[in-house]
């Protein structure tokens, strides 16, 4: 009976939260902070673009610094409904550099649940530095976000990708300061249609603290990509001052820049952290990130999802679904494969160019099922499967490979690439089109075709 009355309370509470839901419009970033506090509303934004230096003005800035607090707007309340269409904050990065906060402090953050936040765009100006935060933090529950748009800026230094460090790691011969796009850390988080532009080294969408039932759908990541010759051109700046010094060894053995490659300029477009249940993705597409969809320690799901122009497009680890996925091997190798049980059905978009890439996919670890196709033509330029070996150090394109043990693969070539077999390689079935250039392993089935 307590338990029934409980219900019934709960009930009328929501009911009461219903019936009180109020409609508001409004037209000012502090209103929007207002409302953002409260909750069961219903709050309408009219078009325009908001200048946060307009809200964040200097004496508040002083005010938030001095009481350390570093957020712009924090989104506390829950139950709300914010309707954004036509609504974009223009967020001047100097604000940020004036905060001085620690790192990894986020700047628009939502803590409350059961939001629905649609359409707003925040797009970074100037040339003001975060000290590696996050444009916007989504921690709360059972929160949907509909058509945010973020344009991120505001790291240092940019054009070189992650030739010299990522920030935290001894090796490191620039110090960074990131800057990232959209962090999901609360459960049953859903995205849909959402973009993150980057010119700004950071990820675009990544997934921290292990949160649960988190879903992405037409979602789209995108960076931009420089050569390493025109790094090496240059005649000042971090990278001439350090004489071009990577932090990862190159296939020579050296720690120094090495032409030929291409780089993508900010991380990763869909990266996840630690263990995340039940991660998917649907309709989603990276181009010119670091990583297209980097997410080696999950078990996750992706549908339909597309990569084009990444220095690496798929990262997956144990029990990863992929099913009818596509990207190219322009730039960098279309598939790492680290984990076991894995289920993958991945098509190779024949885009070629004249950068260097050593592989078209490594595979190691146990009962791993894979099929790879053609999308289209066949690639002029032969990319090796190696089986039996490890992605490059880092990931690093520029970095060797090292042999893996791979047990029980199920490996179906339909791209007409050529396989390489390791000496790890143990009870693998291997069903291709290409040559087999080199079978070092054992008690392997290979069936040609």
């Amino acid at each position: 009976m307590k338990a029934i009355a409980r219900l019934f309370i709960v009930g009328l509470l929501v009911i009461g939260n219903a019936i009180n839901a109020r409609e508001i419009k409004i037209k000012s970033l502090q209103e929007l902070a207002k409302y953002a506090k409260e909750s069961g509303n219903t709050i309408s934004m009219q078009p325009g673009v908001y200048r946060l230096t307009d809200y964040l003005t200097t004496d508040v800035i002083t005010d938030r610094r001095n009481r350390k607090e570093y957020q712009y707007i924090t989104f506390s309340g829950s139950n709300n409904v914010f309707h954004l269409k036509g609504v974009e904050i223009e967020l001047d990065t100097k604000i940020r550099t004036a905060l001085k906060p620690p790192i990894h402090s986020d700047e628009f953050l939502i803590t409350g649940s059961n939001n629905t936040f649609e359409e707003l765009s925040i797009r970074c100006i100037g040339n003001g530095i975060s000290p590696g935060g996050t444009v916007l933090q989504v921690a709360g529950e059972a929160n949907i976000l509909k058509n945010i748009s973020l344009y991120v800026a505001g790291s240092y230094p940019y054009g070189y990708g992650d030739l010299f460090g990522k920030g935290g790691q001894k090796e490191t011969t620039i110090k960074h300061q990131k800057h990232s796009g959209l962090l999901v850390t609360g459960n049953s988080t859903k995205l849909y249609g959402c973009k993150v532009i980057s010119r700004s080294f950071g990820h675009c969408f990544f997934i921290q603290k292990n949160p649960k039932n988190v879903y992405f759908e037409d979602c789209y990541a995108e960076g931009e990509v420089r050569t390493t010759d025109a790094i090496l051109a240059e005649t000042s700046g971090p990278a001439f001052d350090v004489k071009f010094k990577t932090w990862t060894q190159n296939r020579e053995g050296e720690y120094i820049v090495t032409p030929g490659y291409m780089k993508s300029l900010c991380e990763d477009g869909f990266r996840t952290y630690g263990k995340c249940e039940n991660i998917a993705f649907k309709n989603c597409t990276a181009k010119n990130t670091r990583g297209g969809f980097e997410l080696r320690f999950n078990q996750a799901n992706l549908e339909n999802c597309t990569t084009t122009g990444t220095e690496r497009a798929y990262w997956i680890g144990d029990q990863t679904v992929m099913r009818n996925c596509k990207g190219d091997a322009n730039y960098g190798p279309l598939l790492f494969v680290e984990g076991n049980n894995v289920e993958v059905e991945l098509s190779l978009v024949p885009t070629e160019s004249d950068r260097k890439v050593h592989s078209l996919m490594t595979v190691f670890g146990e009962s791993n099922n894979i099929i790879l196709k053609a999308d289209g033509k066949k690639r002029k330029q032969e990319l090796p499967i190696l089986v039996g070996f490890t992605p490059p150090m880092h990931g690093e394109s520029m970095s060797p490979y090292s042999e893996e043990k791979v047990v029980n693969l199920r490996l179906k070539n339909e791209t007409g690439m050529p396989i390489s077999i390791g000496a790890m390689a143990k009870n693998c079935r291997i069903e291709t089109n290409g040559k087999i250039s080199e079978n070092k392993g054992d008690n392997n089935q290979i069936i040609t075709k």
